[in-house]
């Protein structure tokens, strides 16, 4: 598995969503926009449920694909990849790694950084923490996640508002840890840039890239003609 880091080392992942209702929101649409991602130089792809992350499988058998479960639980924060369940799902629809909410936050059943990690292991993925601060990260760094990243920066009360991309976060993990990716914010090449520079081992870049439809809101609000 550390020659699957070493292939995402130095690279972009391309996070492949939808907004739900869109019309790209189809396992084959996700697909067609992975395949297009790559095609284009991403390194590796970060996909969301079992049926997105098999039809990605399935479309790029040999492509690093992180693997995400978002599942709200009523009474509970975290919501990506939050229990055990969820990272074996997560490894049933073939991905190579699983992201999880790596939050000190209580999380449905008990779960914990390292008992998520214990749960990648069992599964024979690899385990990327998803965090939010410097106490998620010095957690995940105990726990063993393979990979640490600044996902959840400005998504949890305490960080709420924290300017993104959260590069002094990705120079802590880099202090910390060999691979460190900085995901969440990253609009431009300029900032995409700027990551690398503050340390971090890889980038995830999602709605500047694929979320056509967050994209065309984005313009059609600046023009004068009422959508």
């Amino acid at each position: 598995m550390n020659e699957l880091l070493e292939r995402l080392r130095g690279g972009l992942i391309v996070s492949v969503q939808a907004d739900a209702g869109s019309l790209l929101d189809t396992p084959e649409t996700i697909a067609l926009l992975a395949r297009c991602a790559v095609q284009n130089g991403a390194a590796g792809l970060r996909v969301e449920s079992a049926l997105r992350i098999s039809a990605v499988r399935a479309a790029l058998p040999g492509v690093p694909l992180i693997g995400i479960v978002k599942r709200a639980h009523p009474g509970f924060e975290p919501y990506i990849t939050s229990t055990a369940e969820e990272v074996a799902e997560v490894a049933a629809a073939g991905a190579d790694v699983v992201a999880f909410d790596a939050t000190g936050r209580p999380h449905a059943g008990g779960g914990s950084a390292a008992s998520l990690v214990a749960a990648a292991r069992g599964r024979k993925l690899l385990a990327m923490a998803d965090c939010a601060d410097e106490a998620d990260v010095r957690a995940a760094v105990e726990a063993g996640a393979d990979i640490v990243a600044t996902t959840l920066a400005g998504y949890t009360a305490p960080t709420h508002g924290r300017p993104l991309p959260a590069l002094e976060l990705v120079a802590t993990i880099a202090s910390r840890h060999p691979f460190a990716v900085c995901e969440g914010g990253i609009a431009t090449p300029v900032q995409a840039r700027a990551a690398f520079e503050s340390g971090a081992s890889a980038i995830v870049v999602g709605t500047a890239i694929t979320n056509v439809d967050a994209l065309v809101r984005r313009f059609a609000a600046a023009v004068p003609r009422a959508p």
